[in-house]
């Protein structure tokens, strides 16, 4: 037996000994069967707190007749859709299981043993896990003020490197790259290393100068953008998502992707959501100005925090932060601790409603007291 404790861990793949699983936010539902809190709210996971539009719940009930039947595996009107709001060819698409399956996706087609992948420091924890359980070697560049620093990821780009990973806005920390910056960097990566922009919260953003890397696909045929139904259009239980870049690079996507991947509610939701404009604007405008307001009350408490583009800011306690995590869990108020990424003294905090953002601020004010 492996000195894990797990009997079958020496049959696995090499990249899988080592690898350390995904940790999710806490469920509300988790959290009432540990405590028995009724009344939680949850500022964890990067959710919108609208919930999703009334044109996604219609589309939605009127796919219950079909749910005997398997989904278009071509996700054909969904793809065309997306086509259109991109101006660009149907065949550059690849659709997801959310984009964290793109992006699981991109791994498998891209990477393998004698490879690298390369990433910033503080990036989102999916591109190590599906880099390492392909076999493939990891790097990690050293970020600037919390986020990408490209002069140094481009430093690291070697003969080995296969793919560079970039969130635009990063998760955990907010932190956001300029278009002029990123399209030099991409310009200076190699044709043969393939680079991805991960626009997750690029709806949310209203920083000047941020891109829209979408719009470089003909300029780069190594470049992948991917993107999310799961954050400003609120479809994260129904997880869609979808790939942009060059159809040979598509067509490699789309061989691996796995038949049904996208289902039939995911898809005809994505289709009513990209149709509401109106909810998207409500959802970008409750995001503004509920950052305003946790910011300023992270200025009243004397709390430091990285200023973020995304629909979530991540605060520095001056201290570690399980302990104050566990008292907010106490007082309902579930958020996201960051110590996983290196930040010990951090916890993440999703934009909520007003009054979820004016409990949560008074439940920290206690119990950092």
């Amino acid at each position: 037996m492996s000195k894990s404790g797990n009997q079958f861990l020496d049959f696995t793949a090499p990249g899988i000994a080592n690898l350390k699983p995904y940790v999710p936010g806490k469920p509300v539902s988790e959290l009432e069967r540990e405590l028995g809190i009724k009344d939680s709210i949850k500022l964890a996971s990067n959710e919108n707190p609208l919930g999703c539009s009334e044109r996604v719940r219609a589309a939605i009930a009127a796919e219950w007749p079909q749910l005997s039947r398997y989904p278009d595996g071509g996700g054909f009107a969904l793809r065309n859709a997306l086509a259109k709001k991109h101006a660009i060819d149907p065949v550059c698409i690849t659709l997801g299981n959310g984009s964290n399956d793109v992006l699981d996706i991109i791994a498998r087609v891209f990477l393998s043993a004698g490879y690298e992948s390369l990433f910033s420091q503080y990036a989102f924890a999916v591109y190590p896990i599906s880099s390492q359980a392909v076999g493939a070697s990891l790097r990690v560049a050293p970020a600037l003020d919390y986020g990408h620093d490209l002069e140094a990821l481009l430093n690291m780009v070697g003969e080995k490197t296969r793919v560079v990973w970039i969130a635009n806005p990063n998760n955990p920390t907010g932190t956001w790259v300029n278009g002029e910056e990123l399209e030099n960097f991409i310009a200076g990566v190699p044709a043969n290393v393939i680079v991805v922009v991960d626009e997750a919260y690029i709806e949310y953003v209203d920083k000047p100068g941020f891109p829209d890397a979408s719009k470089w696909l003909d300029k780069y045929p190594n470049l992948i953008v991917t993107r999310t139904f799961s954050k400003v259009y609120g479809l994260a239980s129904l997880r869609i998502g979808y790939g942009l870049s060059h159809p040979d690079v598509a067509d490699l996507l789309n061989r691996v992707r796995q038949p049904f991947n996208a289902n039939s509610l995911a898809m005809a939701a994505a289709l009513a959501a990209l149709e509401d404009d109106a909810f998207v604007k409500r959802s970008v405008e409750v995001n503004r100005s509920g950052m305003v307001q946790l910011t300023a009350g992270f200025d009243q408490l004397g709390l430091a925090y990285i200023p973020s583009a995304g629909n979530f800011v991540t605060v520095d306690l001056g201290r570690p932060a399980d302990a104050i995590d566990q008292a907010l869990l106490r007082a309902g108020c579930i958020t996201r601790p960051v110590a996983a990424y290196g930040l010990p003294n951090h916890l993440r905090i999703t934009v909520g409603l007003a009054d979820e953002n004016a409990r949560f601020l008074s439940a920290l004010e206690n119990v950092i007291a």
